[in-house]
């Protein structure tokens, strides 16, 4: 598992044991831009090796003590990536400020922009509450080469191939969606979360169920599905868009019903952020809560602090998980 904070990136074994390995540490390597990564990471399958997105569009791959950047040519800031192969590196690529999804095939770039992703009819109707620009804010992939892309705002649309075509899902799912996860063990499951709280799809989004019994509030941010158990969730909702109070929830009935965590923590936080929870591929749960790293064991029910940042003023100095 990896997590990074405004301006390094660390390794974690996927139990939590052991303390955090610190593989790259961006103080004093900012850009002509004056940033470091935006809050988008992923890594490869082996586990060795993560992705993060710089500002400059570059895409930064550490490995086997390593650095290797890539040049996507992407001009628009980088909100979301997705590995969608190995062998050759194939990663989608998605935009904030414009919403455009490109593909990346090999490692010496650039990315090629997908042209069916800009022709999709339905672009005209996304749209972000405060006026701007929308986003792909999240992507996921099941097995089988289904891959979905979260607009902020406009629902989600989904590709059968690898990301070369797309369609949108079904209009039974609230639009305003601000994660979009799959589990691996199950390519037909789909999960949003949302403006409206959590929909699953047992169907790859053709159809979708609201579940949110047991949610305190419905404004949805992140969600994240054990990989070997596709009824095993946890989701994040807080009381709006800038926070105000936020819970992490479990649910392990694909979302039936649903248990609030928060008396385990030892912290409370006005937001819990998309990419701010994962498991990790053993099934261990992580979650950011305020300045630390909690550790979720015995299916997500045991939480405790794994690690906290210190000597900074930032009220969220963590910025994203990936496992």
């Amino acid at each position: 598992m990896y997590f990074a904070t405004y301006n390094a990136i660390y390794s974690v074994e996927d139990n939590g044991n052991g303390e955090p390995v610190l593989l790259y540490d961006g103080t004093d390597q900012k850009d002509d831009n004056g940033g470091n990564t935006h809050g988008t990471i992923v890594s490869l399958s082996n586990n060795q090796s993560v992705v993060t997105a710089m500002s400059d569009g570059t895409l930064l791959v550490l490995s086997d003590g390593e650095e290797k950047r890539i040049p996507t040519g992407i001009d628009d800031p980088i909100a979301s990536l997705l590995v969608v192969s190995e062998d050759p590196l194939t990663m989608l690529i998605g935009t904030d400020e414009g919403a455009y999804v490109y593909r990346l095939v090999g490692e010496e770039g650039p990315a090629e922009r997908v042209t069916a992703f800009d022709e999709l009819e339905c672009r005209d109707e996304w749209y972000t509450p405060w006026g701007g620009p929308p986003a792909v804010r999240t992507l996921a992939k099941t097995k089988d080469g289904f891959c979905y892309a979260d607009i902020h705002v406009g629902s989600i649309m989904r590709s059968n191939n690898e990301g070369k075509s797309w369609e949108p899902v079904t209009p039974d799912l609230n639009k305003d969606v601000h994660q979009v996860a799959t589990c691996l063990a199950d390519d037909n499951r789909v999960y949003a979360n949302t403006q409206n709280g959590v929909y699953v799809s047992v169907d790859r989004g053709n159809s979708w169920k609201n579940r949110i019994n047991g949610l305190p509030v419905r404004y949805g941010t992140a969600i994240s599905v054990d990989p070997e158990d596709p009824d095993l969730m946890i989701a994040a909702v807080q009381n709006g868009p800038r926070g105000g109070g936020a819970w992490l929830c479990r649910s392990e009935d694909a979302g039936h019903t649903w248990t609030e965590l928060n008396a385990q923590f030892n912290e409370s936080t006005d937001r819990i952020s998309t990419g701010f929870i994962t498991f990790s591929s053993d099934g261990t749960a992580w979650a950011v809560i305020g300045k630390t790293l909690y550790k979720g064991e015995e299916r997500a029910t045991n939480w405790s602090p794994f690690w906290t940042a210190l000597d900074t003023d930032q009220e969220y100095p963590i910025k994203t998980l990936t496992p």
